[in-house]
């Protein structure tokens, strides 16, 4: 399955209301009043595209008919490149240290799926070619850490790992040292769930960093927001308050498979600045996929094929 399939697939409940509501409202109004105008801005928001974005769009239809002298434009098509010129402008790419170990923080409130991210980023570290080392950081969590265990047996991936309740930055620090020893290219840490409005947690976190990046300079090299999609904007507070606490590098947005509120990854990168590096469209280890602004693009607003092409 090609990269665009699989976005398409775990995109269709965002794609289906998206296309669906553009649909209905371009039958009933080909013209573009202004009631029909308000509808459309109305289901634009209601995939959690934002406001900014939103009205961007608004305008780009509201030209496009003008200058079109009332005829039909294509409004999907004029959604989708709005879309895809503000994704395009930041990197995406995973920062790998040349010749040396890099290392990955993954962070994010409870139940945002950073444990089965960390496996799933592992796995696509291991067909790229490099030997990657799980951390066990989460010490707290009922079976964080069997869990992470149970995914480094599947796939044949190193885990760190201290006993239940152990200070998360001492396993960090025997992480860095272990994965030295093992001469692994990536460290992936795997850090407790904390809600971004608990200052101590948050300052545990912070610590965890500092002696990452005392046992080896300049790590964590990554600092990844893992956030389920389903949240919708209401991501946002979180990723602003873990910016505050820990400087990101990038997000991964999870569970996009089950939500309509796909289009909440336009309005967090955009708000934040900060890429989108991985997606999560299911459940399998290869559902993690790297992030292409023009095909999430094309998912969300492109009409189906009716004659087999």
């Amino acid at each position: 399955m090609g990269l665009f399939e699989r976005f398409k697939t775990g995109l269709q409940k965002t794609h289906q209301r998206l296309v669906h509501e553009v649909r209905r409202i371009l039958t009933r109004s080909p013209r573009l009043t202004g009631e029909a105008l308000e509808e459309l801005e109305a289901a634009l928001l209601g995939s959690d595209l934002g406001l900014t974005l939103t009205d961007e769009i608004i305008a780009a239809v509201r030209q496009a008919y003008e200058s079109q002298g009332g005829q039909e434009a294509d409004v999907l098509r004029i959604a989708r490149d709005q879309v895809e010129r503000h994704l395009v402008k930041l990197d995406t790419g995973l920062g790998l240290i040349s010749g040396g170990l890099t290392v990955v923080s993954l962070v994010g409130v409870n139940g945002s799926g950073k444990t089965t991210t960390a496996a799933k980023l592992a796995h696509r570290l291991q067909l790229q070619g490099h030997a990657p080392v799980l951390a066990a950081c989460d010490t707290f969590r009922a079976a964080a850490i069997e869990q992470l265990k149970l995914w480094g047996q599947r796939l044949e991936v190193p885990v760190i790992a201290g006993a239940y309740g152990a200070d998360p930055a001492a396993v960090g620090h025997d992480a860095v040292t272990a994965a030295r020893a093992r001469k692994a290219e990536v460290l992936l840490v795997d850090t407790a769930g904390r809600l971004h409005t608990k200052k101590s947690l948050m300052q545990e976190l912070q610590k965890l960093h500092r002696v990452l990046g005392r046992q080896l300079p300049g790590a964590p090299h990554e600092v990844l927001l893992v956030l389920d999609g389903s949240t919708g904007l209401n991501a946002l507070s979180q990723a602003r308050e873990f910016h505050r606490a820990v400087p990101l590098t990038g997000l991964i947005v999870t569970k996009l498979d089950g939500t309509s509120k796909g289009g909440a990854i336009v309005g967090i990168q955009r708000e934040l600045g900060l890429p989108v590096k991985f997606i999560g469209l299911g459940e399998q280890p290869d559902d993690l996929q790297p992030f292409d602004a023009r095909e999430f693009a094309r998912a969300l607003f492109e009409e189906p094929q009716h004659d087999g092409g």
